[in-house]
């Protein structure tokens, strides 16, 4: 592999890391701790979970075209969950938040040093992996 190339698959290794940690982390906090779930979060599950399957077989052997699968979820997944932490902050108004039936999106079970939520954790998690991905893609097209 050339030095470019070795790169790319360095960060795309990365962005697998962050998804791989962020799976394991929404199904110790589902499964394990019994936090309830609210509507946003099981899409941004939906958007995070693939990428911990899809990263990997983009590795081995590398396939810098993984990127083309991975950054779309990345990307609305990440939307996604800045639009929860808006609802979290209460910068959405009521009537345009989705969750209304059942667990509702803006309560919060856990919140770390004052600010960090799940959703901020999430959203963390997201442009963590889009910035890693899109570097990997500029990596690899030199």
């Amino acid at each position: 592999m050339k030095a470019d190339q070795t790169t790319a698959w360095y960060l795309v290794f990365g962005a697998w890391l962050i998804a791989g940690v962020s799976t394991l982390g929404a199904l110790f906090f589902g499964e394990v701790m019994q936090v309830p779930t609210c509507a946003l979060c099981w899409y941004q599950r939906i958007f995070m979970f693939p990428l911990a399957l899809v990263l990997p077989l983009g590795l081995f052997p590398f396939d810098p075209k993984v990127v083309r699968y991975a950054l779309p979820l990345a990307a609305i997944g990440g939307l996604i969950a800045v639009y929860h932490v808006l609802v979290v902050a209460g910068v959405i108004p009521e009537a345009l938040q989705p969750c209304t039936l059942g667990v509702p999106c803006k309560e919060q079970v856990i919140v770390w040093i004052g600010f960090v939520t799940i959703p901020l954790l999430a959203a963390a998690a997201f442009a963590a992996i889009v910035v890693l991905l899109c570097l990997a893609r500029f990596r690899s097209l030199k």
